[in-house]
This record gives C-alpha cells, sequence and structure tokens, in this order.
C-alpha cells in the first residue's frame, strides 16, 4: 500500500490521525512518517529524509521556505495550539489563575512530565517559564523529559508518583488516553504557538500530499480541530 510520508510536531499527531480514513477515501493513500520535537522533525528534514508533508511550527515553516524544503505556494495555517498543564486520570485538576499559582503548583508536583527542552516547542517554553518563577534549579531533579509531549504523558498516565504534573501542548494531552487537559498556563506564562503545513519541495506524492492539507485547514473540519485542541484560524 502506498504511504504518505510525514514529517510533523506531536502537536498535529492526534488531528492527523483523525483524518487518515477521510484521507485514505480520497487517495488510496495511508499516512507514515513521523512526530515529535519540531526541532528534530525540521533537522531530519533537512538531512535528507524522505517527505511529502510537513506540518511544523509557522516560523520553523518560513525557515524551511527559505532554505528551498518546502514549496512556498503550499504554505497553510492550520491553527493555534496552547501550551498547558495536565493531570492523570483522575487526580484533582490544577488551575493556576497567576503566575504565583503556576509557581507554587510546579513546586507541589513530585515529578513533573515535559517533552524536549531544547528541540520541542512546549518542552523550551517550560524551560523558560521555570527560570522566569525562579523554580529551574529547585525542580530539576524532578524532571521527567521525553523525546515530545505525547511520549510524555503516556509517562505520566503510568506515573507512581504522589503528584505528578504534565505541562506540554493541548493537542497532545487531549490525545492522550490517562491524561486529562487541566487547564491554560496563566498570563505571562502562556504560549499559543500556530502550526502550519506545507508539501516538501523533494514530495514524491506532491499531489496527495495537498489533498492531506486541504482536508486539515478545511471548513468542514472545524470542529475536529477543535475537539483535537486547535484553535481555529480566523479567515
Amino acid at each position: 500500500m502506498t504511504s504518505l510520508n510525514i514529517l510533523s510536531g506531536g502537536a498535529a499527531q492526534g488531528l492527523v490521525t483523525s483524518l487518515a480514513s477521510d484521507f485514505k477515501e480520497k487517495t488510496g493513500f495511508d499516512i507514515a512518517g513521523e512526530f515529535g520535537a519540531v526541532g528534530a522533525m525540521a533537522d531530519k528534514l533537512r538531512n535528507g529524509t524522505a517527505a511529502d508533508i510537513v506540518i511544523l511550527t509557522t516560523k520553523i515553516i518560513a525557515d524551511l521556505a527559505s532554505e528551498n524544503l518546502v514549496t512556498r505556494a503550499t504554505i497553510a495555517d492550520i491553527g493555534l495550539v496552547e501550551t498547558a498543564l495536565a493531570v492523570r486520570a483522575g487526580d484533582p485538576k490544577i488551575v493556576a489563575n497567576d503566575a504565583a499559582a503556576l509557581r507554587a503548583a510546579f513546586l507541589a508536583a513530585d515529578a513533573i512530565f515535559v517533552p524536549d527542552t531544547k528541540a520541542s516547542t512546549a518542552g523550551i517554553h517550560v524551560a523558560k517559564v521555570l527560570h522566569q518563577l525562579g523554580i529551574a534549579d529547585e525542580v530539576v531533579a524532578r524532571l521527567r523529559i521525553h523525546p515530545n509531549g505525547a511520549t510524555a504523558m503516556r509517562h505520566l498516565a503510568a506515573s507512581d508518583a504522589s503528584k505528578p504534573i504534565g505541562c506540554t501542548q493541548s493537542t497532545e494531552i487531549i490525545s492522550t488516553s490517562g491524561v486529562t487537559l487541566s487547564g491554560s498556563l496563566p498570563q505571562g506564562c502562556e504560549l499559543s504557538t500556530m502550526y502550519t503545513a506545507a508539501v516538501a519541495s523533494r514530495a514524491a506524492h506532491a499531489k496527495e500530499a495537498q489533498v492531506l492539507i486541504d482536508l486539515l485547514i478545511g471548513a468542514g473540519q472545524r470542529e475536529l480541530r477543535e475537539r483535537a485542541g486547535f484553535l481555529n484560524v480566523k479567515k
């Protein structure tokens, strides 16, 4: 069976998976490839990994376009994704209405599950926020860092810690069983990131890649995007 090769940030995995059957019906193609930290996915493309479609942050897609690695005319925004807090299913939700409450929540946790703090959008932001709150050194031993947000959330779900907490993009929390979206980060600590799709310049299946982009951004998928955790783009 022919497959469309994708390189994508983990934030889009749930949405792409939910569209896989519609995509196959339209094209006969399955979807294969990788979802992970956006920096790592961009480097894979730069290093020659075969890809038909790329879904990463707007800035990274712009960089790849300037490097002639994606086709500029195909670039399309999918929607904004918030970085948010997560808890295990069944644990009390943690609401942080301000920076002081967020600081207290991190300090109260005995394990903090996050994605790659150097290559992933959410992980880089969490590291920044911990420094901003003045507790980076205090909680460093409690950080449980994983290659991407989905993996971090699976480990949170399976954690036997007493008071674990997670922080990654809302889409990765929503799409992982065993964890619950607990709440957004407060003003001054928040992050909303636009995710953008483009056809790779060396795509073997550019036509099918465009079909998937059209599905991802289509008006008919508005509710699906919202359920997956995307804030829809105003048009």
